[in-house]
């Protein structure tokens, strides 16, 4: 009899936003994966449940997600799509990425056929560009009708506007939410919308500050780093931040 997997949402790095179903699925589950952006590196996931959770006892899994720009879609279907896009943009396909996608869900479904109910731990949101749907059709190919209850949990986005305290959106307002390393026309949402959040901005932040500061809206920008963690930094005014102070969690809000 098949294990049940259950992937959750532990939020954007507080211990404190676990939601109690998060808690009590995680208590209840032998064996718990997480992902983590480098092999040698250790996971933040792991790291904030650890502060409330006694992982004594548990079977750990640790799944490497190369920190790859992709175009994959974020749905159900993210894998095949994804391979639809690479060959309308001329790309061949990341065999590397598609190993390591292959191997944590040959591992998940080992735990799985020996009846032991798997905890799949993802930062932030599971369907807010999570790690878990690279393996999620993966999963369904390798097992037909495999149950995946997935648990929903505070997003990064929901946790930076709390904490600049930003509405993201009243009324009518149209929001957009884009990972920044993609700019393609970004001149025309920052036009259309009225709330543009900009994820991952580090390694483009000076470039959408250039433009922020062409279309006259650098002072309706907040960025929020690492938002919910320790070491969380709000800045009100994004003329002053170096590139280099910015690291992978960090995002820009512009709300007009």
């Amino acid at each position: 009899m098949l294990g049940e997997l259950s992937v959750i949402g532990i939020g954007p790095g507080d211990p404190e936003l676990l939601t109690l179903k998060a808690l009590r699925i995680i208590k209840e589950s032998p064996v718990l994966c997480v992902p983590k952006g480098r092999e040698e590196g250790s996971s933040l996931a792991l790291s904030t449940v650890e502060k409330v959770v006694d992982i004594y006892g548990k079977e750990i899994i640790e799944a490497h997600f190369p920190m790859k720009k992709t175009r994959q879609c974020g749905s159900a279907q993210a894998w095949k799509c994804g391979r639809e896009k690479e060959k309308a943009f001329g790309r061949a396909p990341d065999h590397g990425l598609d190993t390591k996608w292959n191997e944590t869900a040959d591992t998940i479904l080992g735990k799985l056929r020996t009846g032991a109910n798997v905890a799949f731990l993802t930062l932030g949101d599971p369907t807010i560009y999570s790690t878990f749907f690279y393996v999620y059709d993966k999963l369904l190919e390798m097992q037909p009708g495999l149950h995946i209850e997935i648990i929903p949990g505070v997003s990064s986005i929901n946790a930076s506007a709390a904490r600049a305290n930003i509405s993201l959106g009243l009324g009518n307002d149209k929001i957009a939410v884009l990972p920044a390393n993609y700019l393609d026309n970004l001149r025309i949402t920052l036009e259309t919308f009225d709330t543009v959040v900009l994820m991952k901005v580090n390694k483009v932040f000076n470039e959408i500050v250039r433009l922020l500061s062409e279309m006259n809206m650098s002072q309706k920008a907040v960025c929020i780093s690492r938002a919910g963690m320790e070491d969380e930094m709000i800045f009100d005014n994004i003329l002053e931040i170096k590139q280099e102070e910015l690291n992978y969690f960090s995002m820009i809000i512009v709300r007009k």
